[in-house]
């Protein structure tokens, strides 16, 4: 287990920087791959070649027949398995470490300056280091999770291609330098098949839990738009702040129109005058007789 110590340590870093989900998938990385193929699994498939029996004495026979029925051993094919789907994990770390870099130099810049109206604010990490999957972040981990998806698939039809799912403990042989067609006898076939079926499950269920991460935060990434969009006092780049009331521009007095209004207002007040006018001069005259 000490060779995989280094990686265990990276990938334990990506813990606080990934999804509930992918900690899951972590955990059933590190308990039930690393851990079980570490105790378990390389002392079962230690004398596989050794302990293969052939009905014949011809010298490299049995070495050719295991070749040929087995091109990689077991072991080799889930370490090569854990170390291709958890490459693409350490790709989104070394992201993740490049964006904390920056956004904490920035974070420092803004501190030293007093005016740091002009500066942008830090967009994917805050205070407390805590990282905001989201942007170009959330674009960089779901495509390490599509490379997952497509690892874990092709490791897992590569095994079914190679030698199947089930430890057969006997096969026939036809290959040079054996002189016919010889019956090879493998060891502890049963014990074999049981870790097969196994890894195969583990590996299955590792699919399922990169795919429901990718479905996850998809569907995050819809709703919260969908939220920012229902808002009404939101306002951004892409929806401006927008008036409740219709805004007109205020004639002036050189407007033709509100001048035309005026002239008419003013003649109306005029006729009135003189229309009170005249009304008092009547009243006079029929007084005075």
């Amino acid at each position: 287990m000490g060779d995989w110590g280094f990686l265990s340590s990276l990938l334990d870093k990506v813990q606080s920087h990934s999804t509930v989900i992918g900690k899951i998938w972590m955990s059933v990385l590190f308990i039930f791959r690393i851990l079980v193929l570490g105790a378990g699994a390389e002392s079962v498939w230690g004398d596989e070649q050794s302990n293969l029996v052939c009905n014949t004495m011809q010298p490299g026979c049995e070495n050719v027949c295991y070749d040929w029925k087995f091109p990689i051993s077991h072991i080799r094919f889930w370490v090569m398995q854990i170390i291709f789907v958890s490459t693409p994990t350490l790709v989104y770390l070394g992201h993740a470490f490049l964006v904390i870099h920056k956004e904490n130099k920035l974070r420092e810049k803004i501190k030293r300056q007093r005016d740091n109206t002009m500066l942008k604010k830090p967009k994917y990490t805050d205070d407390k280091g805590h990282v905001r999957i989201k942007g170009n972040l959330l674009g960089s981990y779901l495509t390490q999770l599509f490379f997952k998806i497509i690892f874990e698939l092709a490791f897992i039809v590569g095994q079914y291609y190679l030698y199947g799912f089930i430890m057969i403990p006997q096969f026939a042989c036809s290959k040079k330098p054996c002189p016919y067609t010889v019956e090879c006898f493998m060891s502890r076939p049963t014990e074999k098949t049981i870790f097969i079926i196994f890894m195969l499950v583990v590996a299955c269920i590792s699919l399922l839990l990169t795919v429901i991460e990718v479905f996850y935060l998809l569907c995050t990434r819809v709703r919260c738009r969908a939220r920012k969009r229902d808002l009404p006092n939101n306002t951004s780049p892409e929806n401006p702040a927008t008036l409740s009331f219709t805004w007109q521009p205020r004639a002036g007095p050189e407007d033709p129109l509100n001048q035309n209004k005026l002239n008419m207002e003013y003649e109306s007040k005029q006729d009135i005058s003189v229309r009170l006018d005249g009304a008092k001069e009547d009243k006079q005259l029929l007084q005075e007789h």
